[in-house]
């Protein structure tokens, strides 16, 4: 568990460090841009990696269960909540639409529908620390983001881009009930 944690605190750390804008500005000004981007990659890539392993390894070692979620009220919500994860996560990447400008930072909103989703189903310890710490991270960010005036996309009208972010959205949805358990070692439903 202890990789788990250490993994979260370089992952978010990184992450809360760039709501720092003044300490930020002040790194940048001593390393260059390049340097710190460089820094800041290295950091949250050795921090995901850590993740991945101190999960792993805490779940193979076995669950510590904080409590049974009831399956038939929070399954439904959570596949909603997920589908939703992978349409904001598309808004994020695609060109501009409407749907993106009305999530304002859809990958902010990608992570908190993901994270919510699983916290749903998932009542065990290392779960609850996982989603839940990121989950935190990313209401906080949206609350930095508003407290500097970071508005997020302009609005836009509706066009095709919506139509393709609802749709490749969905692909990758579906395409998550077949992968989740290769990749995850979990089945998805």
């Amino acid at each position: 568990m202890w990789l788990l944690i250490l993994g979260l605190a370089l992952f978010l750390g990184a992450h809360f460090f760039t709501t720092l804008r003044g300490t930020r500005a002040a790194v940048i000004g001593r390393l260059g841009e390049g340097g710190y981007k460089g820094i800041y990659t290295l950091v949250s890539a050795a921090g995901l990696i850590l993740i991945f392993i101190g999960f792993g390894s805490y779940r193979s070692t076995g669950y510590v269960v904080v409590w049974h979620p009831p399956y038939s009220l929070f399954h439904p919500i959570a596949l909603v909540l997920l589908w939703f994860a992978f349409v904001a996560l598309t808004a994020t990447y695609a060109p501009p639409s409407r749907i993106k400008s009305l999530l304002r930072h859809p990958m902010l909103v990608a992570v908190k529908a993901w994270a919510l989703s699983h916290l749903l189903v998932n009542g065990d310890l290392g779960s609850m620390l996982l989603f839940g710490s990121l989950l935190a991270w990313a209401i906080y960010d949206r609350i930095a983001l508003k407290r500097r005036g970071d508005t997020g996309a302009p609005p836009a009208g509706w066009s095709i881009n919506d139509l393709l972010v609802v749709a490749l959205g969905t692909v990758a949805y579906v395409a998550m009930f077949w992968l989740h358990d290769s990749l995850i070692g979990v089945a998805a439903a």
